[in-house]
């Protein structure tokens, strides 16, 4: 399925980066690699070329470093590279910030404890009060733990026990109704891998979170197959669209805010939507909160 050697699914290191903090480092840097054409890079390519990408020996000429020791770094048995390797590495692979600070947190000696992040009485509140916009909180590991009324609404069902799976990946992998909520649905899949696998890098020792990896790889084929590119990317801002059975396609932006479980430490995302004003999308959210809250709201 997709290059992917099932006998490995469905255990606690069945999924690549999981479960094996010692191994995460080499297992993201040898996907990245395979996603690294020869010609990107000044290469000669081939069709008889036995991997996908960049060969080792390719990527440490690349990055200026021994073969030896990048094959050690694959493998697990380097460990703490410096900055100035790391820097070399992300650029010879061309790593986003994401990617680059992914790379960071795989490369060191840290393991971050595992955040137990509560939704406080002021953070409801606040969801609360912001009526014309719906905004819903995760987890690090995309549990939906929070919203509002026109939040709960926008991502259907939320509220209700069992009329929805309140994990945000699950329900991307494993709902059929998923794929009519989001018609850019590859892109929204690529995004839950992404953050699982920050997830996964920053918190080793989540044995939730590792149950929650492989439950997905077990019985998604496409999970299998993004989480195979090392997909990683981290909340921020944009634009996304969704489909609302009575408010229609509705292309909303989005701005993420984070809320620390204690300094220092990755807490809950708050997801905020909205739409410019004056915009056919912003009167659909007013209509749409009308209804849902019983009160006027002005587009």
């Amino acid at each position: 399925m997709n290059g992917v050697d099932d006998s490995r699914i469905g255990g606690v290191d069945g999924v690549d980066g999981v479960g094996d903090a010692q191994r995460a480092l080499g297992r993201f840097l040898r996907a990245r690699r395979g996603r690294v054409a020869p010609e990107q890079v000044g290469l000669a390519g081939g069709r008889r070329r036995r991997v996908r990408g960049l060969r080792r020996e390719e990527l440490a000429q690349l990055a200026g470093i021994s073969v030896d020791y990048y094959v050690r770094l694959e493998q697990g048995r380097a460990t703490q590279p410096s900055a100035e390797v790391l820097d070399a590495l992300a650029g010879a692979l061309g790593l986003d910030a994401a990617e680059r600070k992914h790379l960071d947190t795989l490369a060191g000696a840290r393991r971050d404890p595992v955040p137990r992040a509560e939704v406080s009485p002021l953070l409801q509140r606040v969801l609360d009060s912001l009526d014309r916009f719906p905004v819903f909180v995760t987890d690090h590991r995309m549990d939906v733990v929070a919203w509002n009324a026109l939040g709960a609404e926008l991502i259907g069902g939320a509220p209700g026990p069992g009329s929805r799976d309140r994990n945000n990946a699950r329900y991307v992998f494993l709902d059929p109704a998923s794929r009519a909520v989001h018609p850019d649905w590859e892109a929204r899949a690529a995004e839950a891998v992404g953050q699982l696998r920050v997830a996964a890098g920053r918190y080793p020792d989540d044995a939730e979170l590792s149950a929650l990896i492989n439950e997905l790889s077990a019985h998604s084929a496409d999970f299998r197959r993004i989480w195979a590119t090392g997909e990683v990317v981290m909340c921020a801002a944009g634009r996304k669209r969704l489909r609302h059975p009575e408010a229609g396609l509705l292309t909303l932006d989005f701005e993420t805010l984070h809320v620390p479980a204690a300094p220092g430490e990755t807490g809950l995302v708050v997801h905020v939507f909205s739409a410019e004003e004056g915009s056919e999308e912003a009167s659909a959210l007013a209509r749409l909160a009308t209804a849902v809250t019983g009160v006027p709201v002005p587009a």
